[in-house]
């Protein structure tokens, strides 16, 4: 009984030495390629005429701390420092003669309401700060720590009224560019949101 106890607490203490070997040797140089070779077969896939207009842009810098819990073994951990953005449109592509009103020597321009076109990660720009213990993990970790970043870049930017500063934006670009043009007085409205409540 006791040889079986001994064995288990060998083993165990050869993988945490393994481990913690390979986190310090993982970064010599004999473990890196000598040379890197990329193909590339790029095919156009699908061409796509485009109407939105970007209108503001926020920036986001993010200290994402990821890790992977586990029950014997050490806790596989990153940090990485994080750069995004998220831009804020409004689809002129969907703007039709209806969307158009002349009344006098006002034009009244119905826009579509504001959206996020895109939300993205600077790879550029990010880097990994810091991994502890990730061993055969590291792939995951980060892949998983990247995309949990992208979700928080598209939720910062909402809680940060990115689509109301677009539609403050269009009224200073769009207003005085159409107003010129048109010789009137130009008003900017969007499509009622959210949900009305039946009165009792």
């Amino acid at each position: 009984m006791i040889r079986n106890w001994v064995k288990i607490l060998f083993y165990v203490a050869l993988i945490l030495l393994s481990i913690f070997v390979w986190e310090k040797v993982k970064n010599l140089s004999f473990f890196k390629a000598d040379e890197v070779k990329t193909t590339h077969n790029v095919v156009i896939k699908e061409i796509v005429s485009l109407g939105k207009m970007e209108l503001v842009k926020y920036s986001f810098r993010d200290v994402v701390e990821q890790e992977i819990i586990r029950d014997f073994l050490p806790d596989p951990k990153a940090i990485l420092i994080v750069q995004g953005e998220a831009v804020g449109c409004i689809d002129l592509s969907k703007i039709t003669e209806k969307d158009l009103v002349t009344t006098g020597d006002t034009l009244i321009l119905n826009l579509p309401n504001p959206e996020v076109c895109y939300h993205k990660i600077d790879h550029s720009k990010s880097k990994i700060y810091k991994t502890d213990y990730a061993f055969m993990n590291e792939a995951v970790l980060l892949d998983e720590a990247y995309r949990k970043a992208e979700e928080q870049i598209l939720k910062s930017a909402l809680d940060s009224d990115i689509l109301e500063q677009t539609k403050k934006n269009a009224d200073l670009i769009l207003k005085p560019l159409i107003e010129n043009i048109s010789s009137k007085k130009v008003v900017i409205k969007y499509p009622l949101s959210g949900d009305l409540k039946r009165l009792k």
